[in-house]
């Protein structure tokens, strides 16, 4: 579904990612891992154009999207629910949701049923404002937002992070069912490798900006653990 080759991104004269090679097959999860500052958000970042400059070739579904803008990546069938969330705080949870789904090419600007079957707790509370939800609550809607766009590919990066852990595994389950019942396709970066070696097809471990090991989850040793991680 998604390959990846010789992708090189930069921040101005930085250069963070150095040829980077991937292959994401329809139905996976691919878990992206590695140390803080080697390039795992970095990555995502690139697959939405949001880099200042980037090269090689990205092909969703056989389609070149390289020199596409966000909003065409978007359009193509990828959502991204960053770090951090970067919901708006003044929109309620319902303007919130209804901003992805501006990236459908039908022109159907509704929350999807999924969405609902989900997360109750936002439906029940669409005209809230979204700046007053809790940071496991304003993670929910991140992901609802980025289903309103009826992606093909959902990137997340870190989605348990800064959560309480109460809801942590929560939205691990809610990561397991989008790819096992919706058949949605994922790229994760998560640092929690014992949800890695659960819910993961597939692994890409970063180092400096490079694909330093990678393959199906169960070649995932405590050893490339260790080493790569271990700080």
């Amino acid at each position: 579904m998604l390959s990846v080759q010789d992708l090189q991104s930069y921040y101005g004269r930085s250069h963070i990612l150095h040829g980077i090679r991937l292959e994401v097959a329809k139905g996976e999860i691919l878990s992206v891992i590695g140390r803080n500052g080697t390039g795992k958000t970095t990555l995502l970042k690139t697959l939405m154009a949001l880099t200042d400059r980037a090269s090689g070739s990205i092909h969703l579904d056989g389609k070149e999207l390289i020199d596409a803008p966000t909003h065409r990546r978007a359009r193509a069938g990828i959502a991204y629910v960053p770090q951090g969330r970067e919901i708006i705080p003044d929109f309620t949870i319902r303007e919130n949701i209804l901003m992805g789904a501006f990236a459908r090419t039908d022109g159907c600007r509704s929350i999807p049923d999924l969405v609902a079957e989900l997360f109750p707790y936002l439906i029940a509370n669409l005209n809230r404002p979204g700046g007053l939800l809790s940071g496991g609550q304003q993670q929910q809607l991140a992901i609802a937002r980025a289903l309103a766009a009826q992606p093909k590919l959902l990137l997340l990066d870190e989605p348990n992070e800064g959560i309480q852990p109460s809801i942590v595994e929560e939205i691990e389950r809610i990561i397991v069912r989008l790819n096992q019942e919706a058949g949605i396709t994922v790229i994760l970066v998560e640092q929690n490798i014992a949800f890695v070696r659960q819910a993961s097809h597939r692994f890409a471990m970063l180092e400096k900006g490079s694909v330093v090991a990678a393959g199906k989850i169960d070649t995932l040793s405590d050893a490339l653990v260790h080493k790569h991680m271990t700080v």
